[in-house]
């Protein structure tokens, strides 16, 4: 605690309370927790749960074990047939070579928090494999090379990892407008991250709080009391959002985009204040629907009401 007081006093200028500092420090260690330098996902084998990592560095999968042997098991207790196994393999030939490959990696635990696990590459995941006796063996290699195969494909062609986030949505249960309005404001999203980058803003919790000023200024609402609105305790705000929201926020975000390629700002508090003008513009549409319609653009619907197909304003 003291040395967050020490942290709040260099950055007092950018927070009037010290309780505000507090939820951005939260927010950004909770990010950069869940980011982390590698990409943490989650692949689906027969609706069943696979953690992966995908290293940048090595440009190689790294696969959680415990879930590798859940799916192939279907074991009540994953952890301990992997314990045994792991004893088995060891004293086999060239379990050696295996052993050497099994690294402990934080991933995402079922608790909502990151726990290292074993985890191994796509090379040691087929040797284990191979020390499974399951009908779900071949099934689950002939995954394992597509899941391999679509990284180096999307490396090569970026499009395919947008479609593949396009089909995830329609799994969900999103409709096709909201899917394209929500791939829409990606690419609005990261052309903003683009130019904070490049106009000196540090990834973390300054993005953080650019963006809560963003949302307030468009939204009327900080991001933590958005969604609170919409009752999300995890999850992205955006895919919560209904499409007259995304559009709005993807408004602000580009507006913003623009002036920052306009005016050039330098610093937290030069972009800060750009921000705040891009989000007001977008605030001030905002205002002018709500004048027309007698409708409140923020709502509280979310995710749940929107993959039932209805994405429509509340009528309230």
């Amino acid at each position: 605690m003291v040395f967050l007081w020490f942290l709040y006093q260099t950055k007092q200028a950018k927070f009037k309370k010290f309780n505000d500092f507090i939820w951005f420090y939260l927010v950004y260690k909770r990010k950069e927790l869940l980011m982390g330098k590698e990409n943490n996902m989650i692949k689906l084998f027969e609706n069943k749960k696979v953690r992966a990592l995908w290293d940048e560095e090595k440009e190689e999968w790294f696969f959680s074990i415990i879930d590798v042997v859940e799916v192939l098991t279907e074991s009540n207790n994953p952890r301990r047939y992997w314990s045994d196994l792991k004893n088995k393999i060891t004293n086999d030939e060239g379990g050696d070579e295996l052993y050497e490959k099994i690294v402990q990696l934080k991933m995402l635990a079922a608790d909502g928090k990151m726990r290292k696990t074993d985890a191994v590459d796509m090379e040691g995941i087929f040797r284990i494999i191979q020390s499974i006796p399951s009908p779900k063996a071949e099934p689950f290699k002939l995954w394992l090379a597509k899941v391999g195969k679509e990284r180096i494909d999307e490396t090569i062609d970026p499009e395919l990892a947008i479609q593949r986030a396009k089909e995830t949505y329609l799994k969900k249960g999103y409709d096709e407008k909201w899917i394209q309005q929500r791939m829409i404001s990606i690419k609005a999203r990261n052309e903003l991250t683009e130019q904070w980058k490049s106009h000196g803003i540090k990834e973390g919790i300054e993005y953080a709080m650019l963006t809560d000023a963003l949302t307030l200024e468009w939204s009327g609402l900080k991001t933590k009391d958005y969604k609170s609105l919409k009752n999300i305790k995890k999850g992205n705000l955006r895919d919560n959002m209904s499409t007259l929201e995304l559009t709005l926020n993807q408004l602000a975000e580009a507006t913003t985009t623009e002036l920052t390629k306009t005016y050039n700002p330098q610093g937290f508090d030069e972009n800060e204040k750009i921000t705040k003008q891009g989000g007001k513009i977008a605030g001030d549409a905002r205002k002018a629907i709500e004048k027309k319609t007698g409708k409140s653009v923020v709502t509280s619907k979310n995710a749940l009401d929107f993959t039932k197909n209805d994405l429509k304003l509340d009528s309230e």
